[in-house]
């Protein structure tokens, strides 16, 4: 939604979606905690997709809003740091310190975005963090598939390592997006 001007409207169709992606992320939080992985992978993929239904809705319709642009990556934050958090838990693929670094990153671009955007400046989304958004989340649900079927290989590939090599390129691409962030909001340190 970068550069698009931003309404004051409140109750729009996207902003209704990110509040159920919300109320997800606690579906997702309880599943994972009673180790039902295969559902809480199938809520978890659900409330993932409501990221990219309500960013294209609220593009293809115009209902870019003040309170969207905050609210979305908040709750992308909430559905993912707290899945990262509870995952990371368990001996891997997706180590504590891994959970630390996406926590982090996220913390710190959330900062910079609220600066940003009370100075007027649109600091919404670009591409690497849309990717480090995709890559997460593959992790995730490949994580949480894996626990559920630790025997599971694709062409003889156990889907542990799939989990594991999602980890890894959701931590380059966490730390690279975050990185350019910090690049982009130079001007705050100035």
């Amino acid at each position: 939604m970068r550069g698009e001007p931003a309404s004051a409207a409140v109750w729009t169709v996207p902003n209704l979606l990110s509040l159920a992606r919300l109320a997800l992320s606690i579906a997702v939080f309880v599943l994972i905690k009673q180790r039902a992985d295969l559902a809480a992978t199938a809520v978890f993929l659900m409330a993932s997709a409501t990221d990219w239904v309500d960013g294209w809705y609220a593009r293809r319709f115009g209902q870019v809003s003040r309170l969207g642009r905050i609210f979305d990556p908040l709750v992308d934050k909430v559905l993912v740091c707290g899945a990262v958090i509870l995952v990371a838990e368990d001996a891997g693929p997706l180590f504590p310190w891994m959970a630390v670094v996406i926590v982090a990153r996220e913390l710190v671009v959330t900062a910079i975005r609220a600066e940003m955007e009370r100075s007027g400046t649109d600091f919404s989304a670009g591409g690497s963090g849309k990717l480090k958004m995709l890559l997460q989340c593959a992790a995730v649900a490949l994580v949480l598939t894996a626990r559920a079927w630790p025997a599971y290989a694709i062409g003889g590939i156990p889907l542990t390592a799939f989990a594991s090599w999602a980890a890894w390129a959701a931590i380059v691409a966490t730390a690279w997006s975050g990185l350019e962030y910090l690049w982009q909001a130079r001007s705050l340190v100035r």
